[in-house]
């Protein structure tokens, strides 16, 4: 499938006039995450491997990760915009808990972060992103901690935001704002697209903004407020935008 979707019932069209700038989602719109992370997270373990065996085989006993994550999370509520922050003190607390020296965490935390930066794009990714950006400001809103100019994209966009660097993230208003601010526009005047319904459609609904969402797979929308559009990949919403 390659075109738009019909608006979902009760949404309102998409106003094309509207439309002064776009913002969009980098993870899961540009490019995948989960096989990034894998590859950052082999990294990490090498990395470990070398320079703290032992917090190393902690890590490989099953479930292990997964619960060091959620007591960091939980522990770090302050942290909850900064993913940064937390995979770092994830780290921290495996070299503790294996009686490991924790300022390790540093550098253990900059192996995974170089490698989180190295992004392998959406086939569609680079021809949209040069299309839109020849006829609309780009502003990249991320709750992620990828760096545009380090994955790639950043040529493409006028501003970036990350929840990290502005304290708080999507779906909270604030952040879409500043975003739409930052190009000199209201929210009004912006069309946001991402893959999340909740953290970019809705969230860029209840911002004030018409919201794209960007569906690869098959889901059904399940939210009450509803994009204007539904598009399967990024030459999709640019056919949509009159491309």
């Amino acid at each position: 499938m390659t075109s738009a979707s019909p608006v979902p019932a009760g949404a309102a069209p998409l106003d094309l006039k509207r439309i002064s700038a776009i913002s969009l989602d980098l993870d899961d719109t540009l490019w995948p995450i989960w096989p990034t992370i894998e590859r950052a997270e082999a990294v990490l373990h090498q990395w470990l491997l070398r320079e703290a065996p032992k917090t190393a085989t902690l890590l490989m006993t099953p479930g292990i990760l997964r619960e060091l994550r959620e007591a960091t999370a939980k522990e770090r509520s302050d942290l909850a915009h900064d993913l940064s922050a937390l995979r770092r003190e994830s780290i921290r607390t495996a070299l503790v808990r294996a009686g490991e020296d924790p300022a390790l965490a540093e550098p253990a935390f900059d192996a995974f972060f170089a490698e989180r930066q190295r992004v392998t794009l959406y086939d569609d990714a680079l021809p949209a992103l040069k299309w839109l950006s020849e006829r609309y400001p780009l502003v990249a809103i991320s709750n992620g901690n990828a760096d545009i100019h380090k994955t790639g994209v950043g040529r493409w966009f006028r501003t970036a935001f990350n929840a990290r660097a502005f304290g708080s993230g999507k779906p909270h208003a604030p952040i879409f704002r500043a975003a739409a601010a930052s190009v000199g526009l209201l929210p009004k005047d912006v069309l946001h697209v991402g893959d999340d319904a909740e953290l970019d459609v809705v969230g860029a609904l209840n911002a004030g903004m018409q919201a794209a969402w960007l569906v690869r797979d098959e889901r059904p929308w399940v939210h009450g407020a509803r994009p204007q559009l539904i598009v399967p990949n990024l030459h999709a919403l640019c056919m949509a935008l009159g491309g």
